[in-house]
């Protein structure tokens, strides 16, 4: 695919606008929520409490780091 210049927003042209209640419109939108599987968010339900704003962060860098593959 090669790089096209533009000299405006105006200029270029946008995507093609779907058909309202398309049964395609559904299969569309699932695949795109779908994104949120690459990187799932894991959350520990429950409430913490720390001593002290550097605890919180220790923990949370803990956790990043846990998560990170």
């Amino acid at each position: 695919m090669g790089v096209r210049k533009f000299r405006s927003v105006e200029a270029m042209k946008g995507p093609q606008p779907l058909r309202p209640l398309d049964p395609e419109n559904l299969r569309i939108a699932c695949g795109l929520s779908s994104l949120e599987l690459l990187a799932p968010v894991r959350r520990t339900p429950g409430v913490r409490k720390f001593r002290s704003v550097e605890e919180m962060s220790r923990e949370r860098d803990r956790r990043e780091r846990d998560q990170t593959p």
